[in-house]
């Protein structure tokens, strides 16, 4: 009995369905099982499946008929909501496709199930990214990013990831395969994978993807045996990963081979010249955590960075090599006279040196490295210099060139400690390149910088793409800034009361075993204590601990020609309020806007830096804020994340004042390539740790800006006007 309605039984359910079915179908006269089946069911669940079957029958009476013999088991699989849509879905994918998909998707109703109970358990890469990237960061070898991607792979330098895991029904599942992909993607970086041109030796196949993905099998044998001495304890989850998959770690037939692969002194030689010996045959279906190669975008990213290293510790090396002992772990030994004894002195290093070691295994840049140090010149003599440099006074930033150059040729390359030199003989300045693996360059000078650009067709940057510069905001009468405090006084004296309460303040801590004052609560509890024979508490005082804010905000302020009228008029308004509220609360705040016109012609406007202080000039700006040309966004936004690199802050915002998304006259800018640069600038900014999000007054702003900002990082202003008085409030919620 459920309620006060008894459920019905079978022989009355089998009476029940024929009255809808039995007299109009002549295909199908058997509803005994169904019947039976329903009659298990709870009364609700039974008038919900007639309820259903009256209005399938109105529709198609053999959607009807599939509908009962599947119903008993979708009431017990799908909770209630999920019913609906089940049935729904199924007289859609009628009136969309024909009566065979729609009974295909009826019958499939486990998996449908499944599926459901998948979407529910799925692992977003975002909540536990934090997680993996303090567990790469336990592990040796260089510092690796993570990235979201349609793809897994890396490139030496980032892991890229799904964005999101629902391979198994259980979290901990999808987590475990996160943790193994990592593993396989790092012990590609750490254990020499790219040490040779794998785009090349592939390139002399005939059929070149099989050539590299049969790579592939042999480079997982290898890693997943060098994984196995370092990291056991990952090893055997990824193997209970197999298991859960049905998937074997040796494929069958390679038993020989993954002995060769698995031996402590193989290396990515082995893999290759097993290559050819496995090139007849098929290739292994790939393992749940393997993901794939992508010789051509790695081998750039790593000749960018290899420029770099070479650069920096030549950079080092040259420092050195000058009469002066200034510099921080670098020890200059006797000197020898002939190109042979440098040539001998790097052949025969102490037993100490990462210079030469084992290319299957990187280890760590410990004790110390011996190096010989040619110096070329015009001259006609060549000075060698033997050095020393010691761990414990190597810079940090040294000690990781080092292990990168060492990790990503297995030795330190004799060229690498040339020093070059101009025409008088005297060591040349090297430029270390900056963040960006494709070589960002700035022209400091001329107040002029080059920035790449994202190709969202290729799936790459073109380097050195943009030309952006520096262009002072002319300057205005403040009497812009006079008329915008007059007006909003009112509200700037509420927001004034707002945020000075959001100012660091004191708190007050109790139980404490030291402080100012005595906590009563604690001090009675405490005497109660001893009363009853036990210790007394020495913690019943209370002190104050100071509570200070920790934020850093840019605001990116556009100033394209759409903003003509109302809309510039409402951003210099927005600026001046927020102005005079963040000095009330003290956090470090600047303020750039931007324009353009075709790549070529990038331009910033600074407003307001970091270390400027808001006075009459700051103001003059702000009111000298006028329209210019396009909305070239993603020049910008890089420029900025290297501005906002050096801040120091628990939280960096980025927060955009736009009407509109990004666009530039000509080559092609506009529409997806322009939504697409600008996307991927934006996650370069997330992972310098910025924060961006976007206030626009785009009515159009919903159908792009979840692509760009993800789906809570924005907000949409209906009306223009509304926006100097929305604004502080807006950054309020986001900073508390």
């Amino acid at each position: 009995m459920h309620g006060k309605y008894y459920s019905f039984t079978a022989e009355q359910l089998q009476g029940i369905l024929n009255d809808f079915l039995g007299l109009r179908l002549s295909t199908h006269q058997n509803l005994v099982t169904p019947a039976q089946v329903l009659a298990r069911c709870s009364r609700q669940q039974q008038d919900w499946v007639l309820a259903w079957l009256k209005i399938l029958v109105r529709d198609h009476r053999e959607i009807a008929y599939q509908f009962v013999q599947y119903a008993p088991q979708a009431v017990a699989l799908l909770e209630a909501n999920l019913l609906e849509e089940w049935v729904a879905e199924a007289l859609e994918i009628y009136e969309h496709q024909d009566l065979t998909a729609a009974l295909a998707h009826l019958q499939a109703v486990a998996t449908y199930a499944q599926t459901y109970q998948r979407r529910q358990h799925c692992l977003p890469l975002v909540e536990i990214q934090g997680i993996l990237e303090k567990f790469v960061l336990g592990l040796a070898g260089r510092p690796l990013k993570l990235a979201g991607s349609e793809i897994t792979y890396t490139d030496t330098e980032t892991l890229f990831l799904p964005l999101v895991l629902n391979r198994f029904v259980e979290r901990h599942n999808n987590f475990f395969l996160y943790k193994a992909m990592v593993v396989h993607l790092w012990a590609q970086t750490g254990f020499g994978t790219w040490r040779r041109r794998l785009s090349t030796i592939t390139a002399q196949f005939n059929h070149r993807d099989k050539a590299l993905r049969l790579f592939h099998t042999l480079e997982r044998l290898r890693l997943d045996a060098c994984i196995a001495r370092e990291l056991p304890g990952c090893y055997r989850d990824m193997g209970h990963l197999l298991i859960l998959f049905g998937e074997q770690r040796i494929p069958l037939g390679w038993e020989e081979i993954a002995q060769q692969l698995a031996q402590p002194m193989a290396s990515v030689e082995d893999s290759y010249r097993l290559l050819t010996t496995v090139y007849p045959g098929s290739v292994p279906a790939p393992v749940c955590y393997q993901g794939i190669l992508l010789p051509e975008s790695t081998e750039q990213v790593m000749a960018s960075r290899q420029v770099r290293d070479k650069q920096t510790l030549q950079t080092a090396l040259t420092q050195l090599s000058q009469p002066s002992d200034s510099l921080t772990g670098l020890t200059p030994q006797p000197t020898s006279d002939s190109r042979q004894g440098h040539r001998e002195q790097v052949a025969h290093s102490s037993p100490t040196t990462t210079a030469n070691h084992s290319p299957s295994r990187e280890p760590d840049v410990t004790n110390s490295l011996h190096f010989s140090v040619t110096t070329n010149s015009a001259a006609t003599t060549q000075s060698i210099t033997h050095f020393t440099l010691d761990e414990q006074r190597m810079t940090s930033e040294l000690q990781q060139v080092i292990s990168s150059i060492i990790q990503d040729h297995g030795e330190i390359p004799e060229d690498y400690l040339l020093i070059p030199g101009n025409e008088t003989g005297e060591a040349t300045e090297t430029n270390s390149i900056g963040a960006y693996s494709h070589e960002n360059k700035i022209n400091t000078k001329e107040k002029t910088f080059l920035y790449p650009e994202w190709d969202y067709r290729r799936q790459k940057y073109y380097n050195h793409w943009c030309v952006l510069r520096e262009v002072e905001v002319p300057l205005q009468a403040e009497e812009f800034v006079t008329t915008t405090l007059q007006r909003y006084r009112g509200l700037l004296k509420s927001l004034r009361r707002i945020f000075a309460m959001l100012r660091g303040g004191d708190k007050r801590l109790k139980k404490q075993p030291f402080g100012e004052d005595i906590d009563l609560d604690a001090l009675i509890t405490a005497y109660a204590d001893t009363r009853t024979g036990l210790e007394m508490d020495e913690q019943i005082f209370t002190k104050l601990q100071r509570i200070t804010r920790d934020v850093a905000v840019m605001f990116m302020v556009d100033m394209s020609g759409s903003t003509k009228g109302w809309i510039n008029q409402a951003e210099r308004e927005s600026l001046i309020l927020l102005c005079e509220v963040l000095e009330t609360l003290g956090d470090r705040y600047a303020i750039y806007g931007f324009s353009g016109k075709t790549r070529q012609h990038c331009e910033i406007y600074p407003i307001k830096r970091f270390d400027e202080a808001y006075n009459t000039v700051v103001r003059q700006r702000i009111s000298g804020i006028a329209p210019q040309q396009y909305t070239r966004m993603g020049v910008t936004i890089r420029h900025l994340t290297q501005l906002f690199k050096p801040i120091e802050a628990k939280i960096k915002l980025l927060i955009t004042l736009s009407d509109g998304k990004p666009d530039d006259e000509g080559d092609n800018y506009r529409g997806t390539y322009g939504i697409e640069d600008t996307r991927q600038a934006l996650l370069e900014a997330k992972r310098e740790g910025i924060h961006p999000f976007c206030i626009t007054i785009d009515t159009e702003a919903r159908i792009y800006l979840p692509r760009l900002y993800g789906t809570v990082n924005y907000i949409v202003m209906d009306k223009v006007q509304q926006l100097p008085l929305k604004i502080a409030d807006i950054y309020r919620k986001l900073t508390t």
